[in-house]
């Protein structure tokens, strides 16, 4: 027998930050609609850890904050994400819970979650005016994907080696040492 039926409630943004503030699970906001996050394997957190590592003195030297993973960005007026790591140089809001004008958003891509990051999170970090870049990063393989806003437009960079110059950090971040002590998982056929 299935699950039985269960009403599907809209949260506003108060009570969907009341949840989070006595949640043991962490959960993103689509429009209302709460949804809990699963967790990630041992490259995803490598790979997350690195990121930290490299862009912290960055981020300190701009004078902006840099969070990892637990920190919310409301991107709508009911939306709300976690994203892996975001540079923020703007002033805080009031709320102390959330962020809403970062600079450079990044999320490392897991199987479950990459569409998600390729679409709907892709516009809607795009749509933020403080976004400078919004940055893919794979746990599978090397693959480090940029999407840079330059005025109207938004300009595309994958690199799988080399050098990646990030907007407003102004600094350059090495796909090497991105993914330095992780073992990538061999792709299966």
């Amino acid at each position: 027998m299935g699950e039985p039926a269960r009403v599907l409630k809209r949260l506003s943004p108060e009570a969907y930050l009341e949840l989070e503030a006595s949640s043991p699970v962490k959960h993103e906001l689509l429009e209302g609609v709460p949804y809990a996050m699963a967790g990630a394997n041992r490259a995803h957190n490598l790979v997350v850890s690195n990121l930290h590592y490299l862009l912290y003195p960055l981020t300190r030297r701009k004078g902006c904050r840099l969070y990892v993973a637990d920190m919310k960005l409301r991107v709508g007026e009911a939306t709300f994400y976690y994203p892996d790591l975001m540079a923020v140089c703007a002033p805080p809001p009031e709320n102390p819970f959330y962020e809403e004008a970062p600079c450079l958003v990044v999320e490392v891509l897991s199987p479950h979650m990459e569409a998600v990051d390729r679409r709907e999170k892709l516009w809607r970090y795009l749509s933020l005016p403080s976004l400078k870049g919004y940055l893919l990063v794979s746990a599978e393989r090397p693959l480090v994907e940029l999407y840079r806003k330059e005025g109207e437009e938004v300009l595309y960079q994958a690199l799988e080696a080399g050098e990646l110059i990030l907007p407003c950090l102004e600094g350059a971040l090495s796909v090497e040492a991105i993914y330095a002590g992780v073992d990538l998982e061999p792709q299966g056929g």
